[in-house]
């Protein structure tokens, strides 16, 4: 295995990120629920209408079918009760049918729920999977206010998962300035 090579040490990186992330999700997590199968991604993915991005795949179908993460962890792919393909389902047919504006775009696949109407989401057309704040609380009717950048990868969210430096944590740096997620206009003016 050669170090010239960006692929090989991006798997490398990506393998040891999901072992890590594996081992504090069994840490932490009463119970894990088994990885997602071959088979539910591609059902999830049929039901959507989208592909999800192959860092979201990997960690679905290595660690486990939702149960861990920050706070209250993230939703199962499909199942019974709260899954995130029947919460972004609930999202886009809340947006579609509001006479205001739409607030939720499309190819955007809530994986958490924050409480008080807040979400993470992976932003499924970014190949890296960015992973997006859903903040409504005080927007009336210009919905792409509400939309953050957490940060630009799923891999780069869960290294700040496991690192404890999130926001959300208790000894966080209230400093921060989370940015604001550009393309929230454009993606919710096209609707779809």
């Amino acid at each position: 295995m050669s170090g010239t090579d960006g692929k090989i040490i991006a798997m490398t990186n990506m393998d040891d990120l999901l072992r890590r992330v594996r081992a504090k999700a069994n840490a932490t997590a009463e119970r894990l629920p088994p990885p997602a199968t071959a088979e539910e991604v591609a059902q999830a993915e049929s039901i959507l209408g989208f592909r999800l991005p192959p860092v979201f795949v990997r960690l679905y179908r290595e660690v486990a079918n939702g149960g861990f993460g920050p706070d209250y962890q993230l939703f199962p792919l499909l199942g019974e009760g709260r899954t995130a393909v029947n919460v972004y389902r609930e999202e886009r047919a809340t947006a579609k049918s509001d006479d205001e504006a739409t607030h939720w775009p499309a190819d955007v696949l809530p994986v958490l729920d924050w409480g008080c109407g807040m979400f993470a989401a992976v932003d499924c057309r970014s190949p890296e999977g960015a992973v997006l704040l859903f903040e409504p609380n005080g927007i009336d009717d210009e919905w792409h206010h509400a939309w953050y950048v957490d940060s630009e990868s799923l891999a780069g969210w869960l290294e700040t998962w496991l690192s404890a430096t999130g926001w959300y944590e208790e000894d966080a740096d209230e400093d921060g300035e989370m940015r604001p997620w550009e393309a929230a206009r454009q993606r919710l003016s096209a609707g779809s």
